[in-house]
């Protein structure tokens, strides 16, 4: 009786965000905000080539403006919550609105995962089997990729989302993080979250740890097959052509693996820095990846180079 009279309905929850450290919510605010413009930015524009340049109309531009859309998506379901509570002494969500920040956050990395797999797969085809890549990878087979990579990022979403709200809370309603954060909003309940825990245990096999291995080996292969080539110039142009990719994939996973890999249901006591560092590291993965991946592809990707600056020229000629 004692416990069920100290659960209370939470309606809403509070986010302290960097509110222990005030000095720096002005700072990062004007931090956020310019990488959020450039993300916009930056995103928007691969977005508009890739639609707009027909020479570019192939499967692996087509997986570029999938992950540009979707970092668009991901930082718009974060940044203005996260900027807000920079200048709000009180942040408050409601517990409705923090289950859709929740689902659209997790929903949109967990696509990115299996999206970047799929993009390795493109380019093992594009390397490793040239003559059979337009029959492979035609359109009837790519778009339903992608579509897949949705699908699946988002039905996990939903399993993780319901498994999180349907928890009690007892009163304690302090999310210690910018946003809706799983693993922080797993903190405050006042319930077994084993199952939560063994849940996100599966869910970081499926979409963390098989892409992983499939995108390394998908780059034995690939690297197998640049080094038989026999002329040097021929094997940098093979290699340029998953470059880029390769460095998204190495800071992308880098960054989450280090933040999810291990979902705790208790942090030991005292754990203030770590509190910190898990935030930062969170702000990282969801705002500087995003603003890296159009900059990544547009610096090493001589197609994207050109397709902008013949854009560029026709709107400037045009006027």
């Amino acid at each position: 009786m004692e416990s069920a009279n100290q659960t209370t309905s939470v309606t809403e929850f509070v986010l302290l965000g960097l509110s222990a450290h005030p000095k720096l919510e002005k700072t990062f605010f004007v931090l956020i905000l310019l990488m959020y413009l450039v993300i916009l930015l930056g995103n928007g524009v691969l977005i508009l080539v890739t639609v707009s340049v027909s020479r570019l109309h192939t499967p692996m531009y087509f997986f570029l403006g999938n992950l540009s859309f979707l970092d668009i998506c991901y930082t718009t379901s974060s940044v203005p919550l996260i900027l807000d509570s920079f200048l709000t002494p009180r942040k408050t969500i409601p517990f409705l609105a923090c289950a859709g920040q929740m689902f659209l956050s997790f929903a949109m990395g967990a696509t990115e995962c299996v999206l970047l797999g799929t993009m390795a797969f493109d380019r093992y085809v594009a390397i490793c089997n040239p003559l059979r890549y337009p029959v492979v990878m035609s359109k009837v087979t790519y778009v339903p990729m992608a579509v897949s990579c949705w699908v699946a990022g988002s039905a996990a979403s939903v399993v993780q989302t319901s498994l999180a709200m349907r928890l009690p809370f007892c009163g304690n309603n302090i999310i210690n993080h910018f946003t809706c954060e799983i693993l922080a909003v797993l903190k405050l309940a006042c319930a077994d979250i084993s199952i939560n825990v063994i849940s996100m245990g599966v869910t970081n096999v499926i979409f963390l740890g098989i892409p992983v291995l499939f995108i390394f080996v998908s780059y034995l292969f690939i690297l197998t097959t640049i080094l038989r080539i026999p002329s040097a110039e021929g094997r940098k142009k093979a290699f340029s052509t998953c470059s880029a990719h390769l460095t998204v994939v190495i800071v992308f996973y880098g960054t989450i693996l280090f933040m999810y890999g291990k979902p705790k249901s208790k942090d030991p006591l005292g754990a203030d820095r770590q509190d910190l560092s898990d935030k930062l590291i969170s702000l990282f993965y969801g705002v500087v990846t995003p603003m890296l991946n159009p900059i990544i592809y547009s610096l090493r990707n001589k197609d994207v180079k050109a397709a902008l600056r013949n854009l560029i020229f026709q709107k400037h000629f045009t006027q």
